[in-house]
């Protein structure tokens, strides 16, 4: 059953502040953070293959903060449009492009100019000219309609205040028979309205 739970924090400054925080992820990624990061990371815990981690260049594999790992969901077919919410220093989306060929294509589309520098750079090392990023805000993405064959995202969701307008433009850019592969961060109990509120909570 859906319960609606009331958000009144300010919108924008919590839009800055997750900014800010990833900003710091890039610019310094073993800094101080409450959460995991790296391809060590990924590997022992998310289960992703550490040999095609290391192929991949350090700039995008060293900020990467996901909680799992999409890939596990279901096999990307070679050819495919992929679309990667909150796509940050660009792993997932290397690692799409790998999976979806010369032929397909991966756009990532992330709000942290920082990101977008590192995962442009990934790209570009890697030689992966069908993999490209897209400054943009996941409830409004740069992508036409009914063009994306697959949405992935990791760990990204749960930051956007309204799931719902989320999900509305990945049914938008789906199409027909497209799906989505995604990670995310769940809770098993309520949160009070303070709590719900919280924008310290929200950022961690």
């Amino acid at each position: 059953m859906e319960e609606f739970c009331e958000i009144t924090l300010d919108r924008e400054r919590l839009r800055s502040e997750v900014r800010n925080t990833y900003t710091q992820v890039a610019k310094a990624p073993t800094g101080d953070f409450h959460f995991h990061r790296g391809p060590e990371y990924a590997a022992r815990l998310l289960g992703y293959d550490s040999a095609e981690l290391a192929a991949l260049p350090g700039s995008a594999t060293a900020s990467f903060a996901g909680v799992g790992n999409p890939f596990r969901v279901r096999e990307i077919p070679a050819g495919a449009v992929v679309v990667d919410l909150g796509s940050g220093a660009g792993m997932d989306c290397l690692l799409a492009g790998r999976r979806v060929g010369a032929q397909g294509r991966v756009v990532g589309v992330d709000m942290t100019d920082a990101m977008l520098d590192l995962a442009r750079k990934s790209a570009t090392e890697a030689g992966m000219p069908q993999v490209s990023f897209a400054f943009g805000e996941i409830t409004d993405l740069p992508v036409d309609d009914e063009s994306v064959d697959v949405v992935i995202s990791n760990g990204v969701i749960n930051l956007a205040v309204d799931k719902h307008e989320v999900f509305r433009d990945i049914y938008r850019v789906l199409k027909p028979g497209g799906w989505i592969q995604f990670a995310d961060i769940v809770i098993d109990q309520d949160l009070s309205e303070k709590a719900r509120n919280d924008i310290d909570l929200w950022v961690g």
